[in-house]
């Protein structure tokens, strides 16, 4: 059964997906791909480990990467100033973020940042926002999830705490 999610098209919930150099090109198609399907946007944070006409990034995405609201950004502030989060509208990932991720705000508009499959995120980025770092839980058998399986799980949970907190009806 399909599910419609609220979305832009009514203004009642945003999400931004933001990658911070993103290196792998299959990662990135598959995100672009559960973007569309949630109706959020993705935001790319240069440098980029991959062209972005490759082959590969529009494969993972299949035939959806054309439906991608898509934004490619000079640099993470070039983000912050264009688009204005507010605090409360921003969640950082982390494995080492102080949270759980099932405790990210229930914000009608969000930012969910991720950072680069080999380095995560600069130390910046992560200062900035030190009082909304996140984590998903794993266990010591692995060094960290893949990134477009943790840019999924939170990005539904914080779907799930917006519709949960608003009354939002998802059916």
């Amino acid at each position: 059964m399909t599910q419609n999610l609220p979305n832009e098209g009514n203004g009642t919930l945003e999400r931004h997906v933001v990658l911070v150099s993103p290196e792998i090109h299959w990662n990135t198609g598959n995100i672009g791909r559960t973007c569309v399907a949630t109706g959020s946007y993705l935001h790319l944070i240069k440098p980029l480990g991959f062209s972005l006409d490759s082959k590969h990034v529009k494969r993972a995405g299949l035939d959806y990467w054309q439906h991608v609201k898509l934004q490619v950004w000079d640099d993470f502030e070039c983000l912050h100033s264009t688009l204005a989060p507010r605090p409360q509208e921003v969640a950082v990932f982390s494995k080492t973020g102080a949270k759980p991720f099932w405790t990210i705000p229930p914000a009608s508009r969000l930012f969910l940042v991720f950072g680069s499959e080999t380095w995560g995120l600069p130390e910046n980025i992560l200062s900035r926002y030190a009082d909304a770092t996140y984590h998903i839980p794993i266990t010591h058998d692995i060094r960290s999830l893949n990134l477009s399986t943790a840019v999924g799980i939170a990005l539904y949970e914080s779907l799930r705490l917006a519709h949960s907190f608003h009354g939002w009806n998802m059916s």
